[in-house]
């Protein structure tokens, strides 16, 4: 470690990642996901927070069957952030981070061949993870432990290995994690820049060409400005991505309104590919992009890759470990429930933490109360004046429902006759939107609105149902096409085009499914036999904290059995009831059973202990009903699997 490094941890560190109580049931959870031979070809990767030891930093680990990394998050000499490689066993799995990786179909169909997939067929144009890359992986990694709901475990599928739809997404790895982006307008630099962007960087990129000033708030450390002993300089409350300084032009005067057009799930190849090769194609996204700063390899989005986390980072500028919705849903250990914003769909604001500003927010601060925003069907509107999702509607309804039949003839008939409901729906839902903005912008009563936050879904809707390079997915983008050729005539004909900044980003990429394999990596612990709580690709361990104490005499002792998780209250409650065994082991003899008992109400056993016996001679084996069984020494010392011996055949 650099003297002049000083180690970033987890920013609350509660119960997130793997603490002391839980290295048995981390390290059976660990290999049952990696050595099972159905389960453990459809992982990439592992990644946790291993808590600080009286023997050692806390460091984030990754493991796959190809090795393991260790590193910490630190603050560099340069007050920014940093990561220091601790260790590497075998080959690092995220040693290639290159976010330009597979940012062509040309460069897709080469890495499905070499990965000994099908490059011609876009069904099966699966990739491996030694083709893959996984950009800023350390960095998006580390951000999850920073909340408190973030999960013991993380997994990340290859490529081709979750759910039961034909395009899929969530991993960490460059297909799954890039979304176009384009920033189109005056004060921009037009054309295609080479450049590594994460989603973070766009909010305050975006504020930033909007003349906005710089404030007091929380960079990547976590620190206010005045902190770190500098001026202001963040844009927003808590801002994790940099201004993309190299994509501004500095107008003398810059543009006055902000239009982000988000198209759900729509993977930047099969965009830029249908561009490139059909000339009369996509003539409205074709307008934006000739006027537009295109990143070349897009963004990289938040980690998990995935809808509410990755809507609520773009509309605030931090990562989900900073925003606190991680996941479409998750467990909360304190309340011992399970949430689900995706679930929910409607008032999901509430989740996110107010320790971080949204950019609706953002413009009520600097333009204060006369300034409108507008998030139509946006995952994350907190601040919106108008947010259906969120039950603020500012529209006229009759309105909206004669506009709705008007707006009809956009949706591609396709839907109906294949009988896709899913994209009948969508196709609904992105037709309201479009309404909803027509009747916004053409209200006398209602200011126009300043920042518009539109998310079109079909495109995501129809990656998931016929697959991110189908034929179907080209009627998609016609039909999303044709919405924002709306909104570019109304903005033209109420003078604003000129004057609006433009976005085209997404919130993930998509990568295409074997969906006979019915993948679904992460259940795999619960019938290995763990106790866990696991959606989508996280994990939570349910374990038991034990304390022991033998008298000094080692005539007796007594155990302590409590529930590892915390309450609010930072309490950890008794188990009662939980079976504790307390076993001599005698070279290679069978074990002597010593004493048998339960737990009472206040989480105790009492037993006798044979005096002579050192207490690292004596094991204890714990279980309690929905709880990891624990088996450690009467000193305290857990009975752990080796796993780097078992995975990589070398010595701990």
């Amino acid at each position: 470690m650099s003297t002049s490094s000083q180690i970033l941890g987890p920013e609350r560190q509660r119960d997130q990642g793997l603490g002391a109580a839980q290295a048995e049931s981390g390290a059976r959870a660990i290999l049952s996901l990696l050595t099972n031979p159905v389960i453990g070809p459809q992982v990439d990767l592992i990644a946790t927070y291993r808590h600080q030891t009286d023997d050692a930093d806390g460091a984030y680990e990754v493991w796959s069957a190809r090795g393991m990394v260790r590193f910490q998050r630190v603050i560099g000499a340069d007050g920014g952030l940093d990561f220091e490689v601790l260790e590497i066993v075998g080959q690092n799995p995220i040693q290639d981070q290159d976010p330009d990786a597979l940012r062509t179909l040309a460069a897709e169909r080469h890495a499905a061949e070499a990965s000994g997939f099908q490059a011609d067929d876009p069904r099966r144009r699966f990739i491996a993870p030694e083709h893959q890359s996984h950009p800023f992986a350390y960095e998006r990694i580390a951000q999850l432990f920073d909340s408190p709901h973030a999960p013991d475990l993380i997994l990340s599928p290859c490529d081709w290995s979750f759910g039961l739809q034909k395009g899929q997404h969530g991993g960490l790895h460059v297909r799954q994690s890039r979304a176009p982006l384009w920033i189109a307008g005056r004060g921009v630099v037009p054309g295609i820049h080479d450049l590594a962007a994460r989603a973070v960087d766009l909010a305050p990129t975006l504020l930033s060409a909007l003349g906005f000033p710089a404030i007091d708030g929380r960079d990547a450390t976590g620190r206010t400005s005045s902190e770190r002993g500098v001026a202001p300089d963040v844009l927003l409350r808590r801002q994790d991505g940099e201004v993309l300084e190299v994509l501004l032009d500095r107008a003398p005067e810059p543009p006055r309104y902000l239009y982000i057009f988000l198209l759900d799930g729509l993977h930047p190849t099969e965009l830029e590919d249908r561009l490139e090769n059909d000339a009369d194609a996509l003539p409205n996204l074709r307008r934006l992009r000739e006027r537009a700063a295109v990143l070349a390899s897009g963004s990289i989005v938040n980690f998990p890759s995935i809808t509410w986390p990755s809507h609520t980072t773009i509309g605030t500028g931090a990562w989900c470990g900073h925003h606190d919705v991680v996941n479409p849903s998750y467990y909360l250990r304190e309340k011992r429930e399970t949430i689900s914003p995706q679930g929910q769909q409607l008032e999901t604001e509430g989740f996110s933490s107010r320790d971080v500003e949204s950019i609706y927010e953002a413009f009520r601060r600097v333009r204060g109360s006369d300034c409108l925003s507008a998030a139509i069907y946006a995952p994350f509107g907190r601040g919106a004046d108008h947010a259906v999702l969120e039950g603020r509607n500012l529209c006229d309804r009759g309105h909206l429902r004669a506009l709705n039949n008007e707006l009809a003839r956009d949706q591609d008939p396709r839907w109906h006759e294949e009988g896709c409901a899913d994209a009948q729906r969508e196709s609904t839902l992105d037709t309201r939107g479009v309404a909803q903005i027509i009747d916004l912008f053409r209200r006398d009563d209602v200011r126009s609105p300043d920042l518009v936050f539109h998310e079109l879904i079909l495109t995501d809707g129809v990656g998931h149902e016929y697959g991110p390079h189908s034929d179907g997915l080209r009627s998609a983008l016609d039909e999303s096409d044709r919405r924002i050729g709306r909104v570019l005539n109304l903005l033209d004909e109420e003078g604003r085009f000129e004057d609006t900044l433009f976005v085209v980003t997404a919130d993930h990429g998509m990568a295409p499914q074997d969906t006979t394999l019915r993948a679904n990596p992460a259940r795999h612990v619960l019938e290995a036999g763990l106790s866990a709580v696991v959606h989508d690709n996280m994990i939570w361990l349910l374990d038991l904290q034990i304390e022991i104490e033998r008298a000094p005499d080692g005539r007796t002792a007594r155990v302590f059995v409590r529930d590892n998780d915390a309450l609010p209250s930072g309490a950890h409650p008794p188990v009662e009831g939980a079976r504790v065994d307390l076993f001599q082991h005698r070279d290679a003899r069978t074990p002597e059973r010593l004493a048998r008992g339960r737990t009472g109400p206040g989480g105790v056993y009492g037993f006798s202990t044979p005096a002579e016996i050192p207490s690292s001679q004596l094991v204890l084996d714990i279980s309690a009903d929905g709880y990891n069984r624990r088996r450690l020494h009467l000193d305290g010392q857990s009975m752990v699997p080796d796993l780097r011996a078992i995975l990589y055949g070398e010595q701990a």
